[in-house]
């Protein structure tokens, strides 16, 4: 096994990687892993109004990347859009939910870095004296060309609830 196979081992990605792609087409997985940044998410009384860390990890599955030949910053994923992408996220989300951040993130990276798959790992450390890190971790692939989305490139609300995730507004 090589060291990149390991290393997909490690953080759970798939080495066949069932992709919407044509046959034979090679993938590449870029990651970024252990961002922390500050934002306010949460249930409890002490979560709802002060910032708290939150551990991001995010592997974009896309085809054959340019720069393995080019050695070009414009033939790859920018690690330092994907960055900027989550710090925004960080921001501008109003969630209290991982789950429903950490769709969030997944949707925004399909859509802005035209990923095939990609793997969102959202982890609060310290949120108990007793364990390290609670959090969730969430697949996505990309939809279908025929599924509609927004102009965000999020889901359409139809398909979502096709889907079995039934959209609500925030109160």
């Amino acid at each position: 096994m090589s060291a990149l196979d390991l290393r997909l081992v490690r953080t759970g990605l798939p080495l066949d990687a069932t992709l919407p792609m044509r046959a034979g087409e090679p993938l590449d997985v870029v990651f970024v892993e252990g961002f922390v940044g500050e934002t306010v998410i949460g249930l409890c009384a002490d979560e709802m109004h002060a910032t708290q860390p939150v551990r991001i990890d995010v592997a974009l599955a896309v085809p054959r990347l340019g720069a393995c030949t080019t050695d070009r910053i414009d033939d790859t994923v920018d690690y330092s859009r994907v960055r900027d992408a989550l710090r925004e996220l960080l921001d501008a989300h109003r969630h209290q939910l991982l789950e429903a951040f950490a769709e969030t993130v997944a949707q925004r990276m399909l859509a802005a870095f035209a990923a095939h798959w990609v793997r969102v790992a959202v982890a609060k450390p310290r949120k108990f004296q007793d364990v390290d890190a609670v959090g969730v971790v969430i697949e996505r692939r990309r939809a279908p060309a025929s599924e509609p989305r927004t102009s965000g490139g999020e889901r359409s609300v139809l398909s979502l609830i096709g889907a079995g995730m039934v959209p609500h507004s925030a109160p």
